[in-house]
């Protein structure tokens, strides 16, 4: 009988080390054990959403990696939430599944009403949405047929995860009142004896199946992992917009929560910066106004190659009136103007601030000038037809347009704006039209157009393009690069008529008109083989002269002409002079006679203080007039 003990006693210590060896062994399989529905659950969530906002259109793919980043995530999930107590746990998971799926259906019914997952402009008009509105838009937008389509995809593995879960908690509540009517204590320890050497025997294969393959998957997807990382660690807006240029490295947030995340985050960098520029606005004083130009009108272009430009010598027939106008002696051009960025965003931000680039702090901290001309007496009217929230906005114009589009800051910078979007530049004229009534004896009017913002053949309708792909024969490139020439071409020309417009709506006032375009475009310049922008570039006199030369040109009304000759003639003998237009602001309260204490004669064109000599530094880093002309062609 002793010996019968002894043996009994070594069985239960020997259970007792396989139980620990098993434990240890069993640790990277403790997050699928301790959350199976949740695990498989979320990785099923995962891969329906992320076929769920995949476009409908030719050549359009998910993430390249997008499995093994998922595995990575559910199982880094699952890992968390297997460190946490059994009772603390279940609570826990419900809370994330809710969040989960909650924002899974949103991001996708975002993209099936209105063609985009969510987005900071998107969440910032949630936020902005009060009760009334939300059920006024759930009526309007809410149609039982979404559940047929990609929307019903989430809801069918809700509605799966619901019974499953369901189905499971009331088995466990079965197998636990068993236990408690279970009284073979012997039998017990004997069926977990044997169910410990049956794992024990399973537990090292599938431990080192699955750590293998989380180091697989990680692997795999790291690269996007530390542009996610890189992605939410900027501390500005800016930077954010800049990094999702980087085409080839950039995040790809292929999941609902990182959308969010991303939208959350980016509002909250706006919403610094918008603090310390309403912060600003009670320093917006002017101290005087002689109203020197009664009507001031700046039109803001998009994506103008100034070596594309006619007026500026280019071999093709894109700015016809313009020249004309020039030659009558209405207009004058500057010769050598450059953006200090290529990105809209980041211009916007210093020609609508007295900031310029080589001054202390930050563009935020300065005031818009915009609101310098209100409290002068100006009445301002901004139409744009790029910075206005919608649904579908890209960071990019989110980046560039949050500050204008802030409720207090837009009040204190503007009087009249439009309220839509057009598909062409057309509509600006239109928006005018309908508000120029609003005009008072001293305006400033602000018209911002799209231009030949990314797809050039879109900026045009078909009924007024005139240049085709045999209008360009340039060996080396195919009939497709040849299109996108010609496409090119026919929004600068367009661009021409628009303008021509616009001039022709202040020839009988006491006006001058302003045109000068964000920053410039590539469109296969010399030998390059691209079109659009390089911002991953470092920036070379051949990138410089592509993307930072812009044309810029001042009209003047015969009204004005009569009336102001000294500054036509100032403008003639600075129209050969180094400009930069970060400076712009400064020569705008110039032609107003706006005298203010945010005001410098060195960045005003039309001074004999103008600095020509001032630094033209390019994205904060690069001298313009340094580079030299090796490689421009």
């Amino acid at each position: 009988m002793w010996q019968s003990c002894s043996n009994f006693a070594a069985k239960i210590v020997i259970m007792k080390m396989l139980k620990k060896i098993n434990n240890l062994l069993a640790l990277p399989l403790l997050p699928i054990t301790r959350n199976p529905l949740f695990f498989v659950m979320m990785f099923i969530l995962g891969t329906v959403c992320t076929y769920a906002v995949l476009p409908e259109r030719r050549g359009a793919q998910v993430y390249e990696f997008w499995w093994q980043e998922l595995f990575v995530d559910v199982y880094v999930v699952c890992a968390l939430l297997a460190l946490i107590p059994e009772r603390f746990r279940r609570w826990v998971r419900l809370v994330l599944y809710v969040i989960f799926y909650a924002i899974a259906i949103v991001d996708v019914y975002c993209f099936v009403k209105f063609d985009s997952t969510l987005t900071p402009t998107m969440l910032l008009l949630v936020g902005e949405t009060n009760s009334g509105e939300a059920s006024e838009f759930f009526r309007s937008y809410f149609s039982w047929d979404l559940l047929s389509g990609r929307l019903g995809w989430v809801l069918l593995v809700l509605l799966v995860n619901l019974i499953i879960g369901g189905f499971l908690a009331w088995r466990s509540h079965i197998r636990k009142k068993r236990e408690q009517d279970d009284e073979g204590i012997l039998k017990g320890m004997f069926s977990a004896s044997r169910s410990c050497c049956l794992s024990t025997t399973l537990v090292p294969f599938l431990s080192l199946a699955v750590t293998v393959f989380f180091i697989y998957c990680l692997t795999a997807c790291w690269d996007n992992k530390r542009a996610e990382h890189r992605l939410m660690s900027y501390d500005n807006i800016g930077d954010v917009e800049h990094e999702l240029t980087e085409v080839k490295t950039r995040a790809n947030l292929y999941l609902p929560i990182y959308r969010f995340a991303f939208s959350v985050y980016a509002n909250h960098l706006t919403s610094k910066q918008v603090t310390r520029l309403i912060d600003g606005i009670k320093e917006a004083k002017v101290d005087s106004c002689s109203f020197t130009s009664p009507n001031i009108v700046l039109v803001i272009g998009e994506s103008y190659n100034r070596h594309h430009s006619q007026l500026y010598g280019y071999e093709k027939a894109t700015a016809p009136r313009q020249l004309e106008r020039e030659q009558k002696g209405e207009l004058i051009k500057m010769e050598d103007a450059v953006s200090s960025w290529n990105l809209t965003s980041y211009v916007f931000k210093q020609m609508f601030s007295m900031y310029a680039v080589g001054d202390k702090d930050e563009w935020c901290d300065y005031p818009l000038f915009p609101e310098l001309f209100r409290d002068a007496g100006y009445h301002v009217t901004f139409i744009t037809n790029q910075f206005l929230p919608q649904a579908k906005e890209e960071v990019y114009d989110f980046s560039g347009g949050f500050f204008l589009n802030n409720k207090e800051l837009s009040s204190a910078m503007f009087d009249t704006r439009n309220e839509s979007l057009h598909d062409y530049d057309d509509g600006v004229l239109s928006d005018y039209d309908r508000l120029r009534k609003a005009n008072k004896e001293h305006n400033l009017i602000i018209l911002h157009l799209k231009g030949q913002h990314v797809h050039y053949a879109s900026r045009v309708p078909k009924n007024q393009k005139h240049f085709t792909l045999n209008d360009y024969q340039r060996k080396g490139f195919t009939k497709k690069e040849r299109q996108v020439m010609a496409d090119y071409d026919n929004a600068l020309l367009y661009n021409d008529s628009i303008m021509d417009e616009i001039v022709k709506r202040f020839e009988d006032d006491d006006a001058i008109v302003i045109y000068v375009p964000d920053h410039g475009e590539e469109c296969y310049g010399g030998d390059v083989h691209f079109f659009g922008r390089m911002h991953s570039t470092e920036i070379t006199a051949r990138l410089a002269h592509e993307e930072f030369d812009i044309p810029m040109w001042f009209w003047f009304s015969e009204r004005y002409r009569e009336a102001h000759p000294d500054i036509v003639e100032k403008l003639r003998n600075a129209s050969t002079l180094r400009y930069m237009i970060d400076a712009l602001p400064h020569t705008l309260l110039r032609l107003a006679g706006i005298h203010t204490k945010w005001y410098r004669s060195r960045l005003d064109i039309l001074s004999d203080d103008y600095d020509d000599e001032r630094p033209r530094i390019l994205k904060l880093t690069t001298d313009y007039d340094k580079l030299g002309s090796q490689g421009v062609k």
